[in-house]
């Protein structure tokens, strides 16, 4: 009750009825407490804590190399990190070019906001440490401006988007028009119409869900919170509704302000606030370490 009032900045009195409310069984929490960064529903083929702690330092080396490239190694490695899964028959961090997509957003960020970019220096002594929570660390301003720029329209993501390459490909950094260039190529497969089966012209749906997802599961490793896969229920001791988290929403800062779930028995995406949903138990997966 302790914890959760001072989570949830609330009186004991007051966090003593929010849990009885919920009818917490041994295990849960409350959705403002905890988290999860690799849920165990999507543990089949994907990492764990664990799993990427007891990888040897030549691999722990390389990939904090890959995260502290901006913006393309960055997108990669984010998208290894968390790879596609499936729970309670959605598909989660899926889709194709997500990780070129990625690369675009971050691309806006550091146009718009150069100076929450690291110093490159900065970026490649701290890569050296083998630590991708270091990395983390160092990026962790431009990662919420990338995640708050998927929070506009798509149509205004695409023309920032447009307006970041252009000025990338006259950039004086030669690495910089190299990326831009590659990422233009997978704009364009993004955006070019092709013809469907009846002769319609398609333009094939960009991983928007995939990019945003995650970058939440990025933002939950420092802030706490729960990933897009973690399954929950409502609160209640009435008939027990489950469900999944979809994605997260954010404040300029700190954790989660409230989460998109989908339940079990009504696939229909809802927000709900953080103490407005329970976390089952045992949530964290402790999968064995992938291999490449």
């Amino acid at each position: 009750m302790r914890a959760h009032a001072a989570q949830a900045g609330v009186a004991y009195s007051v966090a003593a009825r929010q849990l009885a409310a919920a009818g917490l069984s041994p295990g849960e929490l409350l959705g403002n407490a905890g988290r999860t960064v690799y849920p165990v529903a999507l543990a089949r083929g994907r990492w764990s804590i664990v799993a990427r702690e007891e990888r040897t330092a030549a691999d722990k080396l390389s990939t904090t190399r890959t995260a502290a490239r901006l913006p393309a190694g960055r997108a990669r490695h984010l998208s290894d990190r968390f790879p596609p899964g499936e729970a309670a028959g959605i598909a989660f961090y899926g889709g194709e070019l997500r990780a070129e997509l990625l690369a675009m957003v971050y691309l806006v960020a550091a146009h718009e906001a150069p100076g929450l970019v690291p110093p490159p220096l900065d970026l490649a002594w701290t890569a050296e440490l083998g630590e991708e929570t270091a990395v983390d660390t160092a990026c962790a301003d431009l990662d919420r401006a990338a995640r708050t720029m998927l929070e506009d329209r798509a149509a205004q993501r695409w023309h920032r988007i447009d307006a970041a390459l252009t000025a990338a490909q006259h950039h004086p950094e030669p690495a910089t028009r190299y990326a831009a260039d590659l990422l233009t190529l997978a704009h364009r497969r993004l955006t070019t119409p092709t013809e469907a089966p009846n002769g319609d012209p398609q333009v094939p749906p960009a991983p928007w869900l995939g990019v945003r997802q995650t970058l939440d599961a990025l933002l939950v490793v420092a802030e706490d919170g729960h990933a897009p896969g973690t399954r929950i229920r409502l609160p209640g001791k009435g008939p027990r509704r489950e469900g999944t988290v979809i994605g997260a929403h954010w404040a300029p800062s700190g954790s989660p302000i409230a989460y998109d779930i989908a339940l079990d028995d009504d696939p229909t995406t809802r927000t709900v606030l953080p103490p407005d949903m329970v976390v089952l138990p045992a949530q964290e997966s402790d999968a064995p370490a992938l291999t490449h």
